[in-house]
């Protein structure tokens, strides 16, 4: 028997894992995520998104787009019935990845020494990933006693 203690926040939840569980089956592998970044421009023809998705295999794309609109982050729309080619485009529910996704690649710039590219265009200053209540329109600190998601000491989301 394990008898390790194991550290858990008292914010932390079942209901937090199972979620983030069903998040990462949807979009939790890099070409899902290279794909919903392409399509945060607009929508895009198949060969477009190849082009943009750079060293993705032809049936990996596919199968990832197939993926994508089975769990409703992706539709798509004939543009063209012989043969039939398609055009893509992220729903509200994909384009809401737009957010984690911006968080997630500033992180990552940060980690590996790549200089912040979202910043403030009147001020240039590096944009802060926060989150936000749109009830009070205020932004909410990670260290608020009340706040639902765990935070360690010292970071910023960003």
């Amino acid at each position: 028997m394990d008898t390790r203690r194991r550290l858990v926040p008292p914010e932390h939840s079942v209901d937090q894992d199972r979620a983030l569980a069903l998040g990462l089956d949807q979009i939790g592998d890099r070409w899902s995520l290279l794909i919903v970044r392409a399509l945060l421009g607009g929508a895009r023809r198949y060969n477009e998104l190849s082009g943009e998705v750079v060293g993705i295999a032809p049936n990996v794309l596919a199968a990832r787009l197939r993926h994508l609109e089975e769990h409703r982050l992706v539709s798509s729309t004939p543009y063209q019935e012989r043969p039939r080619r398609l055009s893509y485009e992220l729903t509200s529910n994909g384009r809401e990845l737009g957010t984690v996704l911006g968080a997630l690649s500033s992180w990552a710039a940060r980690q590996h020494g790549f200089k912040e590219r979202r910043v403030h265009k009147t001020c240039g200053t590096p944009l802060v990933w926060t989150p936000w209540c749109p009830t009070c329109s205020t932004a909410v600190s990670g260290t608020e006693p009340d706040s639902a998601n765990p935070v360690v000491e010292g970071v910023v989301w960003m």
